[in-house]
Formats: C-alpha cells, sequence, structure tokens
C-alpha cells in the first residue's frame, strides 16, 4: 500500500458531496500533464469535436471547475461529465484528494467507482477496495477498508472492517471491526461508527508524581455530540489528595449563543497541606468543589449579552489543582452583563452578585449605565461625550475565616450611586498639522444614605466635579527611501515624531474622596493612569489636579520582505503636576516603553518607570526574543520592582529572570526549560522541563517541574501526557504551550 503522508483529505466524501447542484457556465481545460508539470514524459490528447471527447496517454490533466484529475491515461466526455481514468489517478477539490489505480468519475454529478482508494484528511485516513457513491443521498460505500489516524504507509493503530459506508463529511461507520496494534488484532466490534475530522469521541491521560499529590493519574474523555454539544469527562486519582471527579460541556446554540459549563468535585484527604504560606484562610474543608459557567450570546444585531459564573468550596482549590487558571486570576469574578449599541450611544447592564464570600467584592446590584460616544453637536465644531450610571452598590471585605483583617467579612459599605457627567471639546487644526483640542466638563454624583465603616459621612452625599484643559499634538515624518543596511535588513527608512501635551485641570470636588464610599476607587497601578476623562474612570477617587502630561513617541520603520515593519518604537510620557497633593512630587515617574528589533527573528523590549525627583528605578522590565527558525527559540527577561511606597501603592521588593528555550530536534523530538530565578530570597523559583515526542499515532510529553516558593517546601512534579496524535493534547515544537496543562494542573 502507498504511503497516506501528503494526503489532504475530504471529508470522506469527495467533493462529490459539497456538489449536488451542477456547476453552471464552467470551462474545461484538458491537456498532456506535461505541459502542466515540466519535466514529465511527454503526453499526447486527441480531441474529437463531434463527440466532445478527449482521450490522453503517457499523462493527461483535466480541470472542469475547482476539481482537478491527474492520471496516466484518461478518457473524458465534456457533455456528460464522465471520464474513465486509469494509472496513479488524483482527484482534487479544494483540500479534497482521492487516490487510485482505476476511477470512474463524473464531474459533474460527482459520483465515482473505483476498484481501491485512498483518502485522507487529518486527522483520519482510510483506504479500501469497491468504492461506489450517490450523490444524491451522499453516501458510499466500500468493502475490505481500514480507518488510521498514522499519515504513513504502515500504521500502528488501525481498524480494519469487511464493510464501510461514509455519510456525507460526518462519519464513517464499520461492520465487523477489528482493531489491530502493531498487526496485531486485539480488540473486536461487529459494528463501530466515528466522526470524521478533528471532533471525534477520544481519551487522554497522564501518570505522574507530585510532592503534594504523591503518584497520581489524570483521565480525561473528550466526547462530540455533532455540532451542538461536546465535553469533557474527567477521572483523576491522586494518592494522597483522593479522587477527583467532573464534567465539562459546551453547548452551541445558533443565535443564542455559546454556554459552557464545568464542575469538578475533589474529596481532598489533605486539604491544608499548601496553607502554611497562607495563614489568614484558616482550615480548608475536605469537600472541595469548583463550578463554572459561562454564557455569550449576540441575539439581535448590536445587542450583546454575558454570564460568568465561578463558585469555589474554598479560597485555594485553584492554586492547589488549577494553577495555570490560579495564576492568570486568583480571584475569578462573577457578573451578568447586558450590552446594546448605536451609533453614537451604548447601553450597559451589568450585575456583579457576591458568590464566594472569601475575597474582597463589589456587589453591583445594578449597575447600569448610557455612554454618549464623541459626536458632533448639530454643524457646530463642538462635540459632545457623556457618561451617566445608576446602581445599587455594597462592598464586602473577604472573610477569611481568621482574624487577618478587623473587617473580616463584613459588609463596609452599601450605597445607591447616581453619577452623570458631560463634556465638550472643540477640535481645531492650525497650519495643517498642529492639532489643538480644549475640552470643559462636568460630573454629578449622588450618594444614598450610607451603611458605611470607612467614610466620615453616613448620610446622603451629592458631589460636584468641573474639568476642563486643553490637549496639543502633531506628527512629522521623513522619509530615507535609499537608506539600505545588509546585516540590520533595512530597506528604506522613515522616521515618525509625535510629540504631545495635554493639560488637565480639575479643581477640588466639593466632597473630597475620603469621605465617600470607594464603590470604583483607584486601584493600585504600575502603568500610568489617564489624567482625562472619561478615561479616567475612577469615579469615587476623582480628586483636585492641575497637571500637564507631555508624550513623545518615536517610530523607525522600514521594508522586510515586501512588508511595512518597525525597526524602533518608543514612547515616552511624563506628567508635570502644577499643583502637587500633599505627599506627590512635582514630577512623576517618566515612563518608557521601548521595542528594537534589529532583526526579524531578533526583539528586544523595555518597560521601565523612573523616579526622576527621587532617582529611584521603581520597575523595569526587560525582555530579549531569540526565534531565527521554528527549530529553536530563546526568551530571556527580567523584572524589577523597588519595594515600598511610591505611586499609588505600597510594594514589595521584587527581582526576577526568566529563561525559556525551546529547541525541535527532527520531526519527532522537542524539549522546553523555562526557569525563573528570583534575586531578591536567592532561590530558582520555579522550574520546568519538558521533552515532546511524536509516537506516529500518539503524542506524548515528559515534563519535570520543581516550584521552590517562599513559605512552603519544594514541590516537585514529574508527569508524562498522552494523547491521540488525531487530537493532542500537547504537540511537538508547540513552543507556547499550556505548561501548567503538561503536569495536570
Amino acid at each position: 500500500m502507498k504511503p497516506f503522508s501528503a494526503i489532504a483529505l475530504l471529508f470522506l466524501a469527495l467533493a462529490l458531496i459539497s456538489a449536488t447542484a451542477q456547476e453552471t457556465n464552467v470551462s474545461w481545460e484538458v491537456d498532456a500533464l506535461s505541459k502542466i508539470i515540466p519535466g514529465t514524459v511527454q503526453g499526447l490528447v486527441d480531441y474529437d469535436p463531434a463527440t466532445g471527447t478527449a482521450m490522453g496517454t503517457n499523462g493527461i490533466y483535466i480541470k472542469y471547475g475547482s476539481t482537478t484529475l491527474t492520471a496516466d491515461s484518461a478518457s473524458v466526455n465534456q457533455q456528460s461529465g464522465q471520464v474513465i481514468a486509469d494509472g496513479n489517478v488524483r482527484i482534487e477539490s479544494a483540500d479534497q484528494l482521492w487516490v487510485g489505480d482505476h476511477i470512474r468519475y463524473n464531474f459533474k454529478t460527482h459520483q465515482m467507482q473505483s476498484e481501491s482508494f485512498r483518502t485522507g484528511k487529518w486527522p483520519v485516513y482510510l483506504t479500501g477496495h469497491d468504492l461506489s457513491g450517490n450523490s444524491s443521498n451522499k453516501v458510499y460505500y466500500a468493502n475490505d477498508a481500514f480507518l488510521t489516524t498514522d499519515d504513513v504507509t504502515d500504521p500502528e493503530l488501525r481498524v480494519h472492517c469487511s464493510r464501510l459506508r461514509i455519510t456525507g463529511t460526518k462519519s464513517v461507520e464499520m461492520w465487523n471491526a477489528v482493531f489491530y496494534m502493531h498487526g496485531v488484532p486485539v480488540f473486536y466490534l461487529p459494528y463501530y461508527k466515528r466522526n470524521l475530522g478533528p471532533h471525534a469521541n477520544n481519551f487522554t491521560f497522564s501518570p505522574g508524581f507530585r510532592s503534594t499529590y504523591g503518584p497520581f493519574l489524570l483521565n480525561t474523555y473528550n466526547w462530540y455530540a455533532g455540532t451542538n454539544a461536546d465535553g469533557k469527562v474527567h477521572a483523576d486519582y491522586r494518592a494522597k489528595r483522593g479522587l477527583g471527579v467532573g464534567p465539562d460541556v459546551d453547548l452551541h446554540l445558533g443565535e443564542w449563543g455559546q454556554v459552557g459549563l464545568k464542575y469538578y468535585y475533589l474529596n481532598d484527604q489533605k486539604p491544608n497541606t499548601s496553607t502554611n504560606a497562607f495563614p489568614q484562610y484558616g482550615s480548608i474543608p475536605y469537600n472541595r468543589q469548583v463550578f463554572a459557567g459561562t454564557w455569550q450570546a449576540t441575539p439581535a444585531t448590536n445587542l450583546n449579552l454575558k454570564a460568568l459564573i465561578n463558585y469555589q468550596s474554598d479560597p485555594l482549590v485553584l492554586h492547589d489543582f488549577y494553577a495555570g487558571t490560579y495564576a492568570n486570576n486568583p480571584q475569578p469574578s462573577s457578573f451578568v452583563e447586558a450590552n446594546k449599541y448605536w451609533d453614537n450611544w451604548s447601553l450597559d447592564a451589568l450585575t456583579t452578585p457576591r458568590i464566594n464570600s472569601y475575597f474582597d467584592q463589589v456587589e453591583r446590584l445594578p449597575d447600569v449605565r448610557l455612554t454618549g460616544f464623541q459626536q458632533q453637536v448639530l454643524d457646530t465644531p463642538v462635540y459632545y461625550d457623556s457618561e451617566s450610571s445608576a446602581g445599587w452598590y455594597q462592598q464586602f471585605a473577604a472573610n477569611t475565616n481568621s482574624t487577618y483583617s478587623s473587617n473580616n467579612g463584613t459588609n463596609i459599605n452599601s450605597a445607591a450611586r447616581l453619577d452623570t457627567y458631560h463634556q465638550f471639546t472643540l477640535p481645531w487644526t492650525f497650519f495643517h498639522w498642529l492639532n489643538v483640542t480644549p475640552r470643559v466638563g462636568g460630573r454629578v454624583t449622588y450618594y444614598s444614605e450610607q451603611n458605611a465603616t470607612n467614610t466620615g459621612s453616613s448620610g446622603s452625599v451629592t458631589r460636584e466635579v468641573f474639568n476642563t484643559g486643553i490637549g496639543t499634538s502633531f506628527k512629522a515624518s521623513q522619509l530615507w527611501v535609499n537608506a539600505t543596511n545588509g546585516f540590520w535588513q533595512v530597506d528604506g527608512l522613515r522616521h515618525i515624531i509625535e510629540p504631545s501635551a495635554n493639560y488637565v485641570y480639575v479643581p477640588a470636588p466639593s466632597t473630597p474622596p475620603s469621605n465617600l464610599p470607594q464603590f470604583d476607587g483607584e486601584q493600585p497601578s504600575l502603568t500610568e493612569l489617564p489624567v482625562t476623562f472619561p478615561d479616567y474612570n475612577n469615579i469615587d477617587s476623582i480628586d483636585t489636579q492641575n497637571v500637564i502630561r507631555f508624550g513623545l513617541r518615536n517610530t523607525l520603520q522600514t521594508k522586510r520582505d515586501g512588508e511595512l515593519d518597525k525597526l524602533v518604537d518608543w514612547n515616552l510620557q511624563l506628567d508635570w503636576r502644577l499643583d502637587p497633593q500633599a505627599g506627590q512630587n512635582t514630577l512623576n515617574d517618566l515612563y518608557s516603553s521601548f521595542a528594537f528589533k534589529p532583526r526579524t527573528w531578533l526583539t528586544a523590549e523595555s518597560q521601565t518607570r523612573y523616579d526622576l525627583d527621587g532617582g529611584n528605578l521603581n520597575m523595569s522590565f526587560q525582555q530579549l526574543t531569540f526565534a531565527p527558525s521554528d527549530r529553536w527559540s530563546w526568551g530571556l527577561g527580567y523584572w524589577y520592582l523597588r519595594g515600598g511606597t511610591w505611586g499609588n501603592s505600597t510594594w514589595t521588593e521584587n527581582q526576577t529572570v526568566t529563561s525559556t528555550l525551546f529547541v525541535r530536534v527532527g520531526d519527532n523530538w522537542g524539549a522546553r526549560i523555562t526557569q525563573n530565578y528570583n534575586a531578591v530570597i536567592e532561590r530558582m523559583q520555579d522550574q520546568q522541563f519538558t521533552i515532546y515526542r511524536d509516537l506516529r499515532s500518539w503524542t506524548s510529553a515528559l515534563t519535570l517541574r520543581v516550584a521552590n516558593n517562599e513559605g512552603s517546601s519544594a514541590d516537585v512534579t514529574i508527569a508524562v501526557m498522552f494523547s491521540l496524535k488525531a487530537a493532542p493534547s500537547s504537540q511537538v515544537g508547540d513552543d507556547v504551550v499550556n505548561r501548567f496543562h503538561l503536569v495536570g494542573e
């Protein structure tokens, strides 16, 4: 049997399936194959115009519409569309391909007969005899056939049957099916049905060992029920922790959107293993659960509906069993949201119920917001934008089951809030290059009688805020067409410079932020916060401002491989506070974002925050990325954060060096090494080593991970991930793989 590699299947029902309607106004192209592929044997084609029949020998090429046929010899009737082809017959239509030695095929009705055939499209391949098909009911039959997910001549795993039926592009049915492994029959089924394409039911498993788990075996059954539903069933065993089970269900409801449901339950035998580093959480229950529900739909034009429900039995269940999810968001929220959009307006309704009591949270029951996008006022040069909201809010402190917080589990504040903001801008352009935009706006916010524990007032409050300012900017560029340099891969240069200055003045609000509940308070941020309204949306933290924000952006562009590419991109920002508040410097930190790409495969990135008054480097992130080919890549990074009180928060010192190296050895082997070194505590905090292997019918990944965090002993994990190649959970050459997934998290 000839190899399957390079066969780009159909969906097992050939192009005949998708072309039940006859093609009209389609021309024929019949020629010797030697004219299409130079260097092949000289062919000969004879055409009889009376009968519309063409005959070719020594290689013939026939094309009708999007379907092509090549063969050693063939005869075709252009009136009926019928062709009889012999020797190395290949029929291609889009990404579909059939191969055989003798095939009768009709280009117009897409009916086909073949004594023997091969066909396939990743991840399913078929071969058999006596193929026949009827395009009216899209059903095809064959005898003495086998199915495999191996794209080689001698597959390790295959299913052989005495009779085969292909139903459209959806499924294949087999009678008297025998499963073979390395040529040895291992299982028999009188009837076997498999979905076509990558969405076939399959099983993955991962055995391993972890310090906190002991030996473990993680099993997942992936199922597909047509196009409307699919999901997973998890059945995991961890020797030290117990049995964990749960289903995932994804529903595809058309215009009513996508629904996702996930539930996981574990009777944890040692739930407090990881709490040494989190004493504030106290005792963790034995019965640990996670539930997540999502819904997203667009039932009407410009109407979006979203819902996300996250329930956790305790604050550390994600930390212990879903490290990847925990690293992305340790405190996932729950909400229900509806958004309606028009040309100049949008209406949003948001509800955030409190489901997990051990997190700080603001309940919004609900928060309704009307936004007016910037729009012209009649035929004047003035533009108007606005934002108004109303809602009932409750602010809760985390319930930690300990004396960690004086407000443990309490309702810190609750009140109704009505807020409305309106602004007018007048954009001007002078000298055809200078943009000047003055603006003026005002805000009124009403707070009902408050149940407050952290403000100076419990009665109703009305606060007024006035703001004004002016923004200026321009853009200039210079082009050097003849600037070239082979080493830097430069083919012409264009320099673009964009200076800007934005002045903002906000007098003292009628009520200071310290006397208001902080439902939408200013959160700690390592990057610059907006200074203009309504971009600055921390409604309850608005205070007096008298500041000029300067910006300077430099971009150096060149052409590489015929496309525009950035050689240098450097953005600077600095705030000059004309009237600084208590504890503020006259000059805010200088922010710098710099990217340098000297080669297409080499990128250097830098983000810094420097205190000009104090002479301190507050924050620095540096990253160097090498990616010369798909065979290897290396990313080297450095992260620094100065400890102490600066900006809008108090920070803990951090110095971390990161390295991620990927190497691909041949077509079947790959390795990935990720290391994070914490220079403050002088320890290699996280290391992960993975070896990938392509096993023809299977893919596998062997991973060693060592987590050595402060406050806990080293956590060592060794795991092996196995999955069918037709539905791999890890792939050779995947440099951005979810590394937590590889160790069962």
